[in-house]
């Protein structure tokens, strides 16, 4: 692929979005920022016409900031449905999108959302290749503070082999600017990007905790009325055996970011 291929990253000043951007001008590529603080929205479609004018590629690492299983997967596959039809007229030739680990058997909230997300996008005109990954290093902050109440911390009872978010983007790049899958690969599993070893929730959020100086108790929950406890229980959303394990553990990345 040549340098300067025009690509568009919805999502482009998220968590991993940022990330993607940033990689994708340093290879010297033209890069289209899809974001409401440009103006354009990929629910209400305003801007994307103009957007997806001459771009070849699109990568979606598109998120909501709600994990309500309604909202999230109405917001996926809106935008799923938008990126479709408008990219089509406009001759986008390839999507890459951004998944989870281990979501096929999901019924609830985010993850389930996520599922939605991957079966409309696979639905539509434009070939699409779905990228899976683990969860974020940067998730666990704000699962911390989600979790806190008072000198307690509650952390779901969670299997995971966190990444680090700019891993997930050169992923996609790589995705994204090396050759298009060949239609007999279709069949294949989705490939996975996670960090290099299971890391305890519990055990992470105790770092992050211990920045903060504060004394604060860490209680691991299991919740008996999740429908998808026993996924985030039995390690189901750590990766398969052909998954790439890449950047570094959770420890590393938090001394990297102090």
């Amino acid at each position: 692929m040549n340098a300067h291929t025009k690509i568009a990253v919805a999502g482009a000043t998220g968590r991993v979005g940022r990330h993607v951007v940033e990689i994708l001008e340093a290879q010297g590529h033209d890069v289209v920022p899809i974001s409401r603080s440009v103006g354009v929205d990929l629910i209400t479609a305003e801007g994307l016409a103009e957007a997806l004018t001459g771009v070849e590629i699109v990568i979606d690492a598109s998120s909501t900031p709600s994990p309500d299983q309604t909202e999230a997967t109405e917001f996926f596959t809106t935008s799923a449905r938008n990126l479709h039809e408008v990219g089509h007229k406009a001759g986008v030739r390839r999507m890459v999108v951004v998944s989870i680990i281990g979501i096929d058997e999901s019924k609830a909230g985010y993850n389930a959302a996520k599922l939605a997300h991957e079966q409309a996008v696979l639905a539509g005109p434009i070939p699409v290749q779905v990228l899976r990954a683990a969860q974020f290093h940067e998730f666990v902050e704000q699962l911390v503070g989600w979790g806190r109440q008072g000198d307690v911390c509650y952390v779901p009872k969670m299997r995971t082999q966190l990444v680090a978010a700019n891993v997930v983007a050169q992923a996609l790049v790589d995705l994204a600017t090396g050759p298009a899958p060949a239609p007999e690969s279709t069949g294949a599993p989705f490939p996975e990007i996670a960090g290099p070893r299971e890391e305890s929730l519990a055990e992470v959020a105790k770092l992050v905790l211990a920045r903060t100086g504060d004394v604060v108790r860490v209680e691991v929950v299991s919740d008996p009325v999740n429908p998808d406890r026993d996924l985030f229980e039995n390690g189901a959303l750590l990766p398969s055996p052909h998954a790439t394990l890449a950047g570094p553990t959770y420890q590393e990345w938090l001394a990297g970011t102090s």
